[in-house]
């Protein structure tokens, strides 16, 4: 019997694949972007991810009480995760926006209704359903975080200051993604796992519609 992580890839690869057409995406991963693009990709990055971390305790403090071995293992997300948000803003102003006005700013409406839907889905629906966002999200970086860094700075002349986000993602979320596993792999109820499903069918679309937004 297969387990749940190869059940989750199984289920979710036409999205995956829909996902991994993206015309911004496929040329970002090749460094054919402009740098608006890239600025702008790492606009909605920040706006994004500065909720990581409201989103993992959120979560784990709907957990019920007989996961304590899932609401632990989002204490270690949460440790892994904080700051990542400032890493981006000196990313930003490496490539010579202001970031006080970035941070102060507004999320493009692809990005707000990522954002929105996450909390939802933690308060309304299931809070184990986040773990669909981060199948997504840390997939995602792994398959473009390292070469399109590489790529990219090749093509626009950036400094290596302006890829701390891009750079470390890559290894580091090899390493989640191993943890995310055996994570999934102890999800065994029925209802969990079809929540995580739908949820990463969800995010698939909704982080997909940002990178279809960015300029290209």
């Amino acid at each position: 019997m297969a387990n749940f992580f190869d059940e989750l890839l199984a289920s979710t690869e036409q999205e995956r694949n829909e996902f991994q057409q993206i015309e911004s995406l496929q040329k970002g991963s090749m460094g054919d972007i402009s740098l608006e693009a890239y600025q702008h990709f790492l606009i909605q990055a920040y706006h994004h991810v500065k909720h990581t971390t409201p989103l993992l305790m959120a979560c784990g403090s709907r957990i019920a009480a007989h996961k304590e071995w899932l609401r632990n293992a989002i204490a270690e997300y949460i440790e892994e995760e904080l700051g990542h948000q400032e890493w981006i803003l000196n990313d930003i102003s490496a490539t010579g926006i202001d970031a006080e006005q970035v941070r102060y700013g507004q999320p493009h409406a692809s990005t707000e209704l990522m954002v929105a839907y996450a909390y939802d889905l933690i308060n309304r629906i299931n809070p184990v359903g986040f773990f669909g966002m981060v199948l997504v999200l840390e997939g995602t970086s792994i398959a473009l975080a390292t070469n399109a860094a590489a790529h990219i700075q090749k093509n626009l002349n950036l400094p290596d200051s302006a890829f701390s986000y891009l750079s470390s993602h890559g290894s580091l979320d090899i390493e989640h993604m191993g943890f995310y596993e055996k994570l999934m792999n102890q999800v065994t109820e029925e209802g969990d796992q079809q929540v995580i499903i739908h949820a990463a069918k969800m995010f698939y679309k909704l982080y997909g519609d940002i990178f279809r937004a960015l300029p290209i």
